[in-house]
């Protein structure tokens, strides 16, 4: 019996997702699509120390997400969309269902609204 849903993923799509799932990491990742930035740029706006930052960082690296070069004293990390695209692709795969609920919505809205309009004009 074949299993609905079950079907191969990417290897890496649920450390991908498990690493977006963060509000912190999902912010790094805003801050880094406008170019690279050392640990100290990227903790700027967060109010927490620079190692818990550097989790942060590793999280996303083990995710394939960033990737850090090596700049004299500096690593500065930046975006690799990659693996982004990968969770993208695999989310589109509902789009249809997405809109055609949607849809539905919208026509069961209008049905609504038909009704109660009919319900005012004999009042």
């Amino acid at each position: 019996m074949e299993r609905i849903g079950y079907t191969a993923q990417p290897q890496n799509l649920d450390v991908v997702f498990a690493a977006l799932a963060d509000p912190t990491r999902r912010a790094i990742l805003s801050r880094l699509a406008a170019g690279k930035a050392s640990v100290n740029e990227i903790a700027a706006p967060f109010q927490m120390s620079q190692p818990a930052v550097s989790k942060h960082l590793k999280v996303l690296e083990r995710a394939g997400l960033i990737e850090r070069g090596v700049d004299k004293q500096r690593r500065p990390a930046r975006l690799k969309a990659e693996p982004m695209a990968a969770a993208v692709s695999w989310l589109e795969k509902f789009k249809q269902s997405w809109s055609s609920s949607f849809d539905q919505l919208d026509g069961l809205l209008e049905e609504l609204k038909k009704i109660d309009a009919k319900g005012t004009e004999n009042e």
